[in-house]
Protein backbone atom coordinates (compact mmCIF):
# COMPACT_ATOMS: atom_id res chain seq x y z
CA UNK A 1 0.00 0.00 0.00
CA UNK A 2 2.72 2.45 0.86
CA UNK A 3 4.48 1.48 -2.38
CA UNK A 4 1.33 2.20 -3.99
CA UNK A 5 0.64 5.88 -2.57
CA UNK A 6 4.31 6.71 -3.26
CA UNK A 7 4.05 5.61 -6.62
CA UNK A 8 0.88 7.93 -7.00
CA UNK A 9 2.55 10.70 -5.56
CA UNK A 10 6.05 10.13 -7.90
CA UNK A 11 3.31 9.96 -10.92
CA UNK A 12 1.65 13.44 -9.80
CA UNK A 13 5.08 15.11 -9.04
CA UNK A 14 6.29 14.11 -12.14
CA UNK A 15 2.79 15.12 -14.33
CA UNK A 16 3.18 18.64 -12.31
CA UNK A 17 6.82 18.93 -13.36
CA UNK A 18 5.65 18.07 -16.78
CA UNK A 19 3.18 20.32 -16.96
CA UNK A 20 5.82 23.04 -15.31
CA UNK A 21 7.85 22.47 -18.24
CA UNK A 22 5.34 22.47 -21.08
CA UNK A 23 4.21 25.66 -19.50
CA UNK A 24 7.70 27.40 -19.83
CA UNK A 25 8.00 25.60 -23.23
CA UNK A 26 5.05 27.15 -24.49
CA UNK A 27 5.79 30.34 -22.84
CA UNK A 28 9.51 30.76 -24.15
CA UNK A 29 7.84 29.75 -28.02
CA UNK A 30 5.29 32.65 -27.31
CA UNK A 31 8.40 35.07 -26.87
CA UNK A 32 10.43 34.02 -29.64
CA UNK A 33 6.63 34.22 -31.71
CA UNK A 34 6.37 37.71 -30.36
CA UNK A 35 6.68 40.28 -33.37
CA UNK A 36 9.34 43.07 -33.49
CA UNK A 37 7.48 46.11 -34.57
CA UNK A 38 9.49 49.31 -36.77
CA UNK A 39 7.66 52.55 -36.73
CA UNK A 40 8.27 55.11 -39.06
CA UNK A 41 6.92 58.56 -39.33
CA UNK A 42 7.67 60.85 -41.89
CA UNK A 43 7.38 64.56 -41.06
CA UNK A 44 5.03 66.88 -43.20
CA UNK A 45 4.38 64.28 -45.91
CA UNK A 46 1.57 64.89 -48.70
CA UNK A 47 -0.84 61.89 -49.56
CA UNK A 48 0.56 62.04 -53.27
CA UNK A 49 4.43 62.05 -52.12
CA UNK A 50 5.91 58.79 -52.06
CA UNK A 51 5.76 57.42 -56.30
CA UNK A 52 4.03 54.70 -55.10
CA UNK A 53 1.09 56.94 -54.01
CA UNK A 54 1.11 58.30 -57.48
CA UNK A 55 4.43 60.83 -57.23
CA UNK A 56 5.50 61.77 -60.57
CA UNK A 57 8.10 64.23 -59.48
CA UNK A 58 9.98 62.31 -57.01
CA UNK A 59 11.15 58.54 -56.85
CA UNK A 60 11.10 56.80 -53.31
CA UNK A 61 12.25 53.29 -54.65
CA UNK A 62 13.13 52.04 -51.04
CA UNK A 63 9.31 52.80 -50.01
CA UNK A 64 7.69 51.32 -53.15
CA UNK A 65 9.80 48.45 -52.50
CA UNK A 66 7.87 47.95 -48.84
CA UNK A 67 4.36 48.53 -50.44
CA UNK A 68 5.43 45.86 -53.35
CA UNK A 69 5.98 43.70 -50.35
CA UNK A 70 3.36 44.23 -48.18
CA UNK A 71 0.20 46.19 -48.16
CA UNK A 72 -0.85 49.73 -49.14
CA UNK A 73 -3.34 51.50 -47.75
CA UNK A 74 -5.69 54.71 -49.21
CA UNK A 75 -8.39 55.44 -46.47
CA UNK A 76 -5.56 56.04 -43.54
CA UNK A 77 -5.88 59.26 -40.89
CA UNK A 78 -3.75 60.53 -38.28
CA UNK A 79 -5.45 62.39 -35.37
CA UNK A 80 -4.12 65.72 -36.36
CA UNK A 81 -3.19 67.82 -39.63
CA UNK A 82 0.23 69.17 -37.36
CA UNK A 83 2.97 67.34 -35.75
CA UNK A 84 2.74 67.58 -31.81
CA UNK A 85 -0.84 66.42 -31.52
CA UNK A 86 -0.62 63.73 -34.33
CA UNK A 87 2.71 62.22 -32.72
CA UNK A 88 0.48 62.22 -29.19
CA UNK A 89 -1.80 60.59 -31.07
CA UNK A 90 0.46 57.97 -32.21
CA UNK A 91 1.97 57.17 -28.86
CA UNK A 92 -1.16 56.82 -26.38
CA UNK A 93 -3.94 55.48 -28.80
CA UNK A 94 -6.34 58.58 -27.59
CA UNK A 95 -7.61 62.01 -29.48
CA UNK A 96 -4.50 64.70 -28.65
CA UNK A 97 -6.91 67.16 -27.30
CA UNK A 98 -7.85 65.27 -24.28
CA UNK A 99 -3.74 65.55 -22.83
CA UNK A 100 -4.24 69.46 -24.08
CA UNK A 101 -2.04 69.27 -26.85
CA UNK A 102 -4.00 70.51 -30.06
CA UNK A 103 -1.26 71.89 -31.92
CA UNK A 104 2.99 72.03 -32.15
CA UNK A 105 5.19 72.54 -28.99
CA UNK A 106 6.47 75.80 -29.03
CA UNK A 107 8.08 78.07 -26.22
CA UNK A 108 6.68 78.23 -22.67
CA UNK A 109 4.60 81.63 -23.18
CA UNK A 110 3.67 80.38 -26.77
CA UNK A 111 2.08 77.00 -25.18
CA UNK A 112 0.34 78.87 -22.25
CA UNK A 113 -1.38 81.40 -24.37
CA UNK A 114 -2.56 78.33 -26.70
CA UNK A 115 -4.00 76.76 -23.29
CA UNK A 116 -1.69 73.86 -24.64
CA UNK A 117 0.57 71.39 -21.82
CA UNK A 118 4.22 71.89 -21.87
CA UNK A 119 5.00 68.07 -22.77
CA UNK A 120 3.06 65.14 -22.58
CA UNK A 121 1.64 64.08 -19.58
CA UNK A 122 3.99 61.23 -18.21
CA UNK A 123 -0.14 60.18 -16.50
CA UNK A 124 -0.73 59.24 -20.40
CA UNK A 125 -0.49 56.00 -21.38
CA UNK A 126 2.21 54.95 -23.95
CA UNK A 127 2.57 51.98 -26.16
CA UNK A 128 6.33 52.20 -25.33
CA UNK A 129 5.41 51.86 -21.48
CA UNK A 130 3.38 48.54 -21.92
CA UNK A 131 5.78 46.81 -24.54
CA UNK A 132 8.23 47.45 -22.18
CA UNK A 133 7.08 45.77 -19.46
CA UNK A 134 6.31 43.31 -21.39
CA UNK A 135 9.94 42.13 -22.12
CA UNK A 136 10.14 44.22 -25.45
CA UNK A 137 13.21 46.35 -26.31
CA UNK A 138 11.90 49.65 -27.01
CA UNK A 139 13.91 52.93 -28.81
CA UNK A 140 13.09 56.01 -30.13
CA UNK A 141 15.62 57.29 -32.83
CA UNK A 142 14.24 60.89 -34.59
CA UNK A 143 12.03 63.54 -34.19
CA UNK A 144 10.01 63.32 -30.59
CA UNK A 145 7.65 66.62 -30.28
CA UNK A 146 6.22 65.82 -27.37
CA UNK A 147 8.50 68.65 -24.95
CA UNK A 148 12.00 69.40 -24.65
CA UNK A 149 12.80 72.36 -26.80
CA UNK A 150 13.13 75.87 -27.17
CA UNK A 151 12.67 77.35 -23.53
CA UNK A 152 11.17 74.16 -21.56
CA UNK A 153 14.40 72.21 -20.65
CA UNK A 154 12.74 70.60 -17.37
CA UNK A 155 10.45 68.16 -19.99
CA UNK A 156 10.68 64.56 -19.19
CA UNK A 157 13.10 62.55 -21.07
CA UNK A 158 12.20 60.35 -23.71
CA UNK A 159 13.14 57.28 -21.77
CA UNK A 160 11.01 58.28 -19.40
CA UNK A 161 7.93 57.34 -21.56
CA UNK A 162 9.16 53.47 -22.04
CA UNK A 163 11.47 54.01 -24.33
CA UNK A 164 15.11 52.10 -23.30
CA UNK A 165 17.31 54.51 -25.62
CA UNK A 166 16.65 57.30 -27.50
CA UNK A 167 18.01 59.86 -30.24
CA UNK A 168 16.26 62.66 -30.95
CA UNK A 169 16.32 66.35 -32.55
CA UNK A 170 16.05 69.88 -31.25
CA UNK A 171 12.61 69.31 -30.38
CA UNK A 172 13.69 66.45 -27.19
CA UNK A 173 15.30 66.08 -24.64
CA UNK A 174 18.32 63.44 -24.25
CA UNK A 175 20.88 62.56 -26.53
CA UNK A 176 20.55 64.66 -29.85
CA UNK A 177 21.58 65.32 -33.28
CA UNK A 178 21.29 69.23 -34.32
CA UNK A 179 21.40 70.38 -37.90
CA UNK A 180 24.27 72.24 -39.76
CA UNK A 181 22.01 74.05 -42.64
CA UNK A 182 24.52 73.86 -45.29
CA UNK A 183 22.89 74.53 -48.32
CA UNK A 184 25.55 73.00 -51.05
CA UNK A 185 24.95 75.53 -53.19
CA UNK A 186 28.32 77.37 -53.14
CA UNK A 187 26.58 80.85 -52.68
CA UNK A 188 25.57 80.11 -49.19
CA UNK A 189 27.57 81.29 -45.64
CA UNK A 190 29.34 78.78 -43.80
CA UNK A 191 26.91 76.51 -42.02
CA UNK A 192 24.98 77.75 -39.35
CA UNK A 193 23.17 76.07 -36.80
CA UNK A 194 19.82 75.68 -36.27
CA UNK A 195 19.42 74.31 -32.56
CA UNK A 196 16.87 76.53 -31.44
CA UNK A 197 18.86 76.98 -28.05
CA UNK A 198 18.80 73.71 -27.39
CA UNK A 199 22.52 73.10 -27.01
CA UNK A 200 21.85 75.22 -24.10
CA UNK A 201 19.35 72.74 -22.42
CA UNK A 202 22.04 70.15 -21.49
CA UNK A 203 20.38 66.93 -20.35
CA UNK A 204 22.24 64.72 -22.92
CA UNK A 205 24.83 64.43 -25.32
CA UNK A 206 24.00 66.98 -28.21
CA UNK A 207 26.28 66.41 -32.01
CA UNK A 208 26.08 68.98 -34.65
CA UNK A 209 25.70 67.13 -38.48
CA UNK A 210 24.98 68.49 -41.71
CA UNK A 211 20.94 68.49 -42.17
CA UNK A 212 21.11 66.29 -44.94
CA UNK A 213 22.71 63.02 -43.23
CA UNK A 214 21.43 63.38 -39.69
CA UNK A 215 18.01 60.71 -41.08
CA UNK A 216 21.05 58.55 -41.50
CA UNK A 217 22.21 59.05 -37.97
CA UNK A 218 18.49 58.28 -36.93
CA UNK A 219 18.90 54.85 -39.46
CA UNK A 220 22.17 53.81 -37.82
CA UNK A 221 21.90 54.15 -34.52
CA UNK A 222 17.96 51.91 -34.90
CA UNK A 223 20.04 49.42 -36.75
CA UNK A 224 22.37 49.16 -33.85
CA UNK A 225 19.99 49.05 -31.38
CA UNK A 226 18.11 45.73 -32.71
CA UNK A 227 20.92 44.11 -33.59
CA UNK A 228 21.39 44.59 -29.62
CA UNK A 229 18.09 42.98 -29.18
CA UNK A 230 18.91 40.36 -31.49
CA UNK A 231 21.87 39.09 -28.95
CA UNK A 232 19.81 39.91 -25.80
CA UNK A 233 16.32 37.39 -27.06
CA UNK A 234 14.56 39.94 -26.95
CA UNK A 235 11.75 40.97 -29.94
CA UNK A 236 11.89 45.16 -29.97
CA UNK A 237 9.58 48.15 -30.84
CA UNK A 238 11.80 50.94 -32.60
CA UNK A 239 10.53 54.48 -33.71
CA UNK A 240 12.89 56.10 -36.34
CA UNK A 241 10.97 59.33 -36.66
CA UNK A 242 12.94 61.34 -39.94
CA UNK A 243 12.34 64.98 -39.65
CA UNK A 244 14.07 66.09 -42.68
CA UNK A 245 11.17 66.21 -44.92
CA UNK A 246 10.23 69.34 -42.68
CA UNK A 247 11.08 72.79 -43.67
CA UNK A 248 13.74 74.22 -43.93
CA UNK A 249 15.05 71.57 -47.06
CA UNK A 250 18.68 70.97 -47.16
CA UNK A 251 19.28 68.53 -49.54
CA UNK A 252 22.79 67.21 -50.76
CA UNK A 253 23.89 69.32 -53.86
CA UNK A 254 22.67 66.65 -56.58
CA UNK A 255 18.96 66.80 -55.51
CA UNK A 256 18.75 70.80 -55.31
CA UNK A 257 17.55 70.54 -58.28
CA UNK A 258 16.46 74.19 -59.62
CA UNK A 259 16.58 75.12 -55.95
CA UNK A 260 13.07 75.80 -55.98
CA UNK A 261 10.62 75.27 -52.48
CA UNK A 262 9.18 72.37 -54.35
CA UNK A 263 12.59 71.12 -56.05
CA UNK A 264 14.43 71.55 -52.57
CA UNK A 265 11.52 69.44 -51.00
CA UNK A 266 11.64 66.84 -53.68
CA UNK A 267 15.07 66.54 -52.89
CA UNK A 268 15.06 65.95 -49.21
CA UNK A 269 12.40 63.31 -50.04
CA UNK A 270 14.83 61.81 -51.97
CA UNK A 271 17.37 61.81 -49.98
CA UNK A 272 15.05 60.57 -46.91
CA UNK A 273 14.13 57.46 -49.17
CA UNK A 274 17.82 56.48 -49.79
CA UNK A 275 19.02 57.14 -45.92
CA UNK A 276 16.19 54.92 -44.44
CA UNK A 277 17.19 52.14 -47.53
CA UNK A 278 19.67 50.21 -45.01
CA UNK A 279 17.12 50.42 -42.37
CA UNK A 280 14.74 48.60 -44.25
CA UNK A 281 17.62 46.04 -45.78
CA UNK A 282 19.00 44.92 -42.87
CA UNK A 283 15.16 44.00 -41.52
CA UNK A 284 14.53 42.41 -45.44
CA UNK A 285 17.77 40.59 -45.62
CA UNK A 286 17.74 38.83 -41.75
CA UNK A 287 16.45 35.44 -42.30
CA UNK A 288 14.17 35.49 -38.48
CA UNK A 289 13.75 39.46 -39.03
CA UNK A 290 11.80 39.22 -42.42
CA UNK A 291 9.65 36.67 -40.65
CA UNK A 292 8.49 38.19 -37.97
CA UNK A 293 9.06 41.96 -38.31
CA UNK A 294 5.93 44.78 -39.16
CA UNK A 295 6.98 47.93 -40.44
CA UNK A 296 4.50 50.30 -40.05
CA UNK A 297 5.25 53.66 -42.71
CA UNK A 298 2.82 56.84 -42.53
CA UNK A 299 3.42 60.93 -41.61
CA UNK A 300 2.49 62.68 -39.29
CA UNK A 301 0.10 65.10 -41.25
CA UNK A 302 -0.38 66.98 -44.41
CA UNK A 303 2.49 68.58 -46.56
CA UNK A 304 3.27 72.24 -46.11
CA UNK A 305 1.52 74.52 -48.96
CA UNK A 306 3.83 74.94 -52.02
CA UNK A 307 6.04 71.40 -50.99
CA UNK A 308 4.69 68.31 -51.25
CA UNK A 309 1.74 67.47 -52.67
CA UNK A 310 -1.97 66.10 -51.40
CA UNK A 311 -2.58 64.76 -54.76
CA UNK A 312 -6.46 65.35 -55.34
CA UNK A 313 -7.02 66.11 -51.79
CA UNK A 314 -8.23 69.23 -50.38
CA UNK A 315 -6.47 70.88 -47.98
CA UNK A 316 -2.79 70.93 -46.65
CA UNK A 317 -0.69 70.97 -43.55
CA UNK A 318 -2.92 72.66 -40.24
CA UNK A 319 -6.10 72.12 -41.92
CA UNK A 320 -9.06 69.69 -41.33
CA UNK A 321 -10.16 68.62 -44.94
CA UNK A 322 -8.95 65.43 -46.40
CA UNK A 323 -5.11 66.99 -47.35
CA UNK A 324 -4.53 67.70 -44.10
CA UNK A 325 -5.28 64.63 -42.13
CA UNK A 326 -5.24 61.95 -44.45
CA UNK A 327 -2.21 59.83 -45.13
CA UNK A 328 -0.09 57.10 -46.71
CA UNK A 329 0.16 54.18 -44.84
CA UNK A 330 2.15 50.99 -45.76
CA UNK A 331 2.44 48.05 -43.27
CA UNK A 332 5.31 45.41 -44.59
CA UNK A 333 5.07 42.19 -42.88
CA UNK A 334 5.32 39.13 -46.03
CA UNK A 335 6.39 36.98 -43.01
CA UNK A 336 2.87 37.28 -41.49
CA UNK A 337 0.71 38.34 -44.34
CA UNK A 338 -1.14 35.81 -46.44
CA UNK A 339 0.99 35.61 -50.03
CA UNK A 340 -1.81 36.66 -51.92
CA UNK A 341 -2.21 40.24 -49.95
CA UNK A 342 1.76 41.17 -50.63
CA UNK A 343 1.87 43.81 -52.93
CA UNK A 344 -1.78 44.98 -52.99
CA UNK A 345 -3.93 47.86 -51.78
CA UNK A 346 -7.13 48.02 -49.54
CA UNK A 347 -8.99 50.96 -50.71
CA UNK A 348 -12.08 50.77 -48.19
CA UNK A 349 -10.77 50.00 -44.91
CA UNK A 350 -10.97 53.38 -42.70
CA UNK A 351 -8.19 53.27 -40.16
CA UNK A 352 -6.74 55.94 -37.78
CA UNK A 353 -3.32 56.10 -36.01
CA UNK A 354 -5.13 55.74 -33.03
CA UNK A 355 -6.47 52.52 -34.55
CA UNK A 356 -2.53 51.50 -34.58
CA UNK A 357 -1.47 51.47 -31.25
CA UNK A 358 -4.59 48.49 -29.50
CA UNK A 359 -3.58 46.91 -32.91
CA UNK A 360 -0.16 46.65 -32.28
CA UNK A 361 -0.92 45.89 -28.68
CA UNK A 362 -2.90 42.77 -29.46
CA UNK A 363 -0.10 41.30 -32.05
CA UNK A 364 2.16 41.23 -29.24
CA UNK A 365 0.28 39.90 -26.98
CA UNK A 366 1.56 42.86 -24.08
CA UNK A 367 -1.24 43.81 -21.57
CA UNK A 368 -1.95 47.79 -22.24
CA UNK A 369 -2.21 50.66 -19.25
CA UNK A 370 -5.34 51.93 -18.53
CA UNK A 371 -7.12 54.10 -21.52
CA UNK A 372 -4.19 52.93 -23.93
CA UNK A 373 -5.90 52.80 -26.83
CA UNK A 374 -8.80 54.10 -25.07
CA UNK A 375 -10.23 55.81 -28.47
CA UNK A 376 -8.82 53.08 -31.25
CA UNK A 377 -10.30 49.98 -32.80
CA UNK A 378 -8.55 46.67 -32.91
CA UNK A 379 -7.38 46.21 -36.33
CA UNK A 380 -4.95 44.02 -36.42
CA UNK A 381 -6.25 41.33 -39.57
CA UNK A 382 -6.78 44.52 -41.21
CA UNK A 383 -2.84 45.73 -40.96
CA UNK A 384 -2.17 42.23 -41.71
CA UNK A 385 -4.21 41.74 -44.77
CA UNK A 386 -6.22 38.74 -43.26
CA UNK A 387 -9.33 40.70 -42.74
CA UNK A 388 -10.82 43.70 -44.44
CA UNK A 389 -12.14 45.70 -41.20
CA UNK A 390 -12.91 49.08 -40.79
CA UNK A 391 -13.66 51.47 -37.69
CA UNK A 392 -17.11 51.16 -36.12
CA UNK A 393 -17.50 54.60 -34.72
CA UNK A 394 -16.58 58.15 -35.77
CA UNK A 395 -13.51 59.77 -36.32
CA UNK A 396 -12.91 63.28 -34.84
CA UNK A 397 -10.54 65.78 -35.56
CA UNK A 398 -10.18 69.41 -33.33
CA UNK A 399 -8.35 72.48 -35.79
CA UNK A 400 -4.96 73.53 -34.28
CA UNK A 401 -6.11 76.80 -32.60
CA UNK A 402 -2.93 78.97 -33.99
CA UNK A 403 -3.99 77.64 -38.05
CA UNK A 404 -7.66 79.54 -37.96
CA UNK A 405 -7.09 80.55 -41.88
CA UNK A 406 -7.73 84.31 -43.27
CA UNK A 407 -10.00 86.49 -41.88
CA UNK A 408 -12.70 86.04 -44.14
CA UNK A 409 -12.49 82.47 -44.67
CA UNK A 410 -12.11 80.91 -41.61
CA UNK A 411 -11.38 76.93 -41.56
CA UNK A 412 -13.49 74.49 -39.90
CA UNK A 413 -12.28 74.14 -36.42
CA UNK A 414 -13.81 70.84 -36.08
CA UNK A 415 -14.55 67.32 -38.36
CA UNK A 416 -15.81 63.83 -37.85
CA UNK A 417 -16.02 60.97 -40.04
CA UNK A 418 -18.78 57.96 -40.24
CA UNK A 419 -19.02 55.96 -42.71
CA UNK A 420 -18.56 57.69 -45.91
CA UNK A 421 -20.11 60.72 -44.47
CA UNK A 422 -17.36 63.92 -43.11
CA UNK A 423 -18.69 66.53 -41.79
CA UNK A 424 -16.78 69.68 -40.60
CA UNK A 425 -18.20 72.88 -38.88
CA UNK A 426 -17.06 76.04 -36.74
CA UNK A 427 -16.89 75.28 -32.76
CA UNK A 428 -20.16 77.28 -32.77
CA UNK A 429 -22.06 75.30 -34.35
CA UNK A 430 -21.87 77.33 -38.14
CA UNK A 431 -20.67 77.00 -41.36
CA UNK A 432 -21.59 72.90 -41.80
CA UNK A 433 -19.72 71.54 -44.61
CA UNK A 434 -21.12 67.55 -45.58
CA UNK A 435 -19.37 65.57 -48.33
CA UNK A 436 -19.66 61.81 -49.19
CA UNK A 437 -15.90 60.74 -49.28
CA UNK A 438 -16.89 57.55 -51.33
CA UNK A 439 -17.77 59.32 -54.67
CA UNK A 440 -16.33 63.18 -53.64
CA UNK A 441 -12.89 62.58 -51.67
CA UNK A 442 -11.58 65.85 -52.69
CA UNK A 443 -14.43 67.88 -51.11
CA UNK A 444 -15.84 69.85 -53.57
CA UNK A 445 -19.51 69.66 -53.14
CA UNK A 446 -21.40 70.22 -49.87
CA UNK A 447 -24.73 68.18 -49.02
CA UNK A 448 -25.42 69.78 -46.09
CA UNK A 449 -28.61 71.56 -47.33
CA UNK A 450 -29.45 68.14 -49.72
CA UNK A 451 -29.39 65.94 -45.97
CA UNK A 452 -30.14 67.83 -43.76
CA UNK A 453 -30.61 64.54 -41.33
CA UNK A 454 -27.33 63.72 -41.79
CA UNK A 455 -25.64 67.09 -41.04
CA UNK A 456 -27.79 67.45 -37.67
CA UNK A 457 -26.79 64.20 -36.21
CA UNK A 458 -23.65 64.25 -37.06
CA UNK A 459 -22.68 68.34 -36.29
CA UNK A 460 -24.50 67.31 -32.90
CA UNK A 461 -21.62 64.43 -32.41
CA UNK A 462 -19.24 66.31 -32.88
CA UNK A 463 -19.76 69.26 -30.94
CA UNK A 464 -20.89 66.88 -28.13
CA UNK A 465 -17.48 65.16 -28.53
CA UNK A 466 -15.58 68.94 -28.39
CA UNK A 467 -17.46 69.08 -25.56
CA UNK A 468 -16.02 66.45 -23.41
CA UNK A 469 -12.38 67.79 -24.20
CA UNK A 470 -10.48 70.07 -21.49
CA UNK A 471 -10.63 73.56 -22.16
Amino acid sequence: MRMKALQRVALLLLAALGLTVAGSAQRAGAAEARPNFLVVLVDDLGYGDFSCYGSTRTKTPNVDRLAQEGLRFTQFYVSSPICSPSRCALMTGQYPARWRITSYIDNRALNEQRGMAQFLDLKAPTLARSLSRAGYATGHFGKWHLGGGRDVGEAPLITEYGFDRSLTQFEGLGDRVLPLLDAHDGQSAPKMPLGLASEKLGRGTVTWQDRCQVTRSFAERAVDFMKQAERDGKPFYVNVWPDDVHSPFFPPAELRGDGSKAALYSGVLSNMDRQLGPLFDYVRQSPKLSKNTVIVLLSDNGPEAGAGTAADLRGSKGQLYEGGVREPLIVWAPGLMPAAKLGTTNETSVLSSVDLVPSLLRLSGARGDEGLGADGIELSDTLLGKAAGTRTKPLFWKRPPDRPGPPRNRLPDLAVRDGNWKLLVMADGSGTQLYDLATDRAESRNLAAEHPEIAERLRKAVLDWNGTLPK
